[in-house]
């Protein structure tokens, strides 16, 4: 069962917003983009593709990074690294994340960006949520939503409440973190804006307190949302939360439906830390079914890979994702160093030339004096 966590501001509700009109708009202005203004529009690209699209994304945010380090560009430099920080926590290296989650905030704290610096609070807050330090937590969140109450963002407060009401959930506050919930939910349709967070966060309630059938309520309604607003990722989650629902309620044929769904955008979407919960679902599904051995395998998998997310290790090997985009970065550069040897081929040869020159110049001066020399001694004579 996964609770939502709103794990960047910058990509809040980014597909649900952006039109499909406005990302071809970005890629058009691209091209003609320079400097800061290009470091912008490839983050922007980021928020656009973020949720339907991570791994173009990741790309996009990349080439920000790179263009803001070359032109000291430092606002484009924190964003980037948050944005790359929202990457890797989407895979589930979350110690990667937060690492870059440190950076962009330690950079948007030199600035004095106030808005800058709540929102990675908000981001490192649900990293340590996820590790359970909940201190942190909790001291993270409540700096971040006192900044966004003195900036006034209504969903910037939206998805700090819904944060709050995941931090009341883990420690089992169920009323409080309800209360969170329904007031996020509330204040965006205020905003006007449909938002899906809460909505599957009120289902997660019912879900811990074993109200599977309620909890599947609030499920499908979350994913009408997400699906209409072509969030894949939001969907991804939900469909993995329905799943786990039904098959809490003993229900395997729906629950395999939804499961099965599940893991297939998982995989295409390259989002790997939701696999262990999936096979987790799916290994209880086994084990109702009387295949007791099946089941014990697929728990041996479960582990084995949530392991592998979530240890040491997962931040040093998440780089799959990144191999295709690595590829033709190394391309790139092979080219730059092609150039480079060329140029150096060439100074090489003139450098050569030139030595070749000054010794025949001195063979030229030394036969001359020789010359001059001999010429003098048969006059003496």
């Amino acid at each position: 069962m996964y609770k939502t966590l709103i794990i960047s501001f910058f990509t809040l509700l980014a597909t649900t917003v952006w039109a499909q009109s406005t990302i071809d708009s970005l890629k058009q202005a691209l091209p003609k983009a320079e400097g800061e203004l290009k470091v912008k529009t490839l983050n922007e690209l980021f928020r656009a593709y973020q949720e339907s699209d991570p791994v173009t994304a990741l790309g996009y945010t990349r080439e920000a990074l790179n263009l803001a380090s070359e032109i000291g560009d430092k606002k484009g430099m924190a964003a980037s690294y948050n944005n790359l920080g929202v990457s890797y926590r989407q895979q589930g290296a979350i110690d990667k994340a937060l690492e870059y989650y440190i950076n962009s905030l330690k950079i948007y704290e030199s600035l004095d960006n106030k808005e800058g610096i709540a929102t990675l609070k908000n981001n490192i807050s649900t990293i340590y949520s996820i590790k359970k330090d909940y201190g942190l937590a909790v001291n993270y969140l409540e700096q971040s939503y006192a900044l966004f109450i003195q900036l006034g963002d209504k969903m910037k407060i939206v998805g700090s409440m819904n944060n709050l009401g995941n931090l009341n959930s883990e420690l089992q506050l169920y009323e409080k973190a309800m209360r969170y919930y329904s007031e996020a939910y509330q204040l965006s349709q205020q905003a006007g804006v449909a938002y899906a967070d809460p909505v599957n966060n009120l289902g997660n309630i019912y879900f811990r307190q074993g109200n599977y059938q309620k909890a599947v309520e609030f499920y499908l309604k979350a994913l009408e949302i997400q699906k209409e607003g072509n969030d894949r990722l939001g969907t991804l989650n939900t469909l993995t939360n329905i799943g786990a629902a039904y098959t809490k309620a003993k229900q395997p044929k729906p629950a395999l439906q939804y499961l099965t769904e599940a893991q297939a955008l998982a995989e295409e979407l390259q989002a790997y830390s939701y696999l262990p919960n999936i096979l987790r679902s799916h290994a209880d599904i086994l084990y109702q079914q009387g295949k007791a051995k099946d089941a014990y395998e697929t728990i041996l998998r479960y582990d084995s890979l949530r392991e592998k997310m979530y240890g040491e290790e997962s931040t040093k090997n998440i780089a799959q994702m990144e191999l295709v985009l690595n590829f033709s970065e190394k391309e790139k550069e092979l080219q730059v160093l092609q150039k480079e040897d060329q140029i150096k081929t060439l100074q090489l040869r003139n450098s050569r030339l030139f030595i070749v020159m000054v010794i025949l110049g001195g063979l030229i001066v030394l036969g001359g004096a020789n010359l001059y020399y001999m010429s003098n001694k048969k006059k003496l004579v």
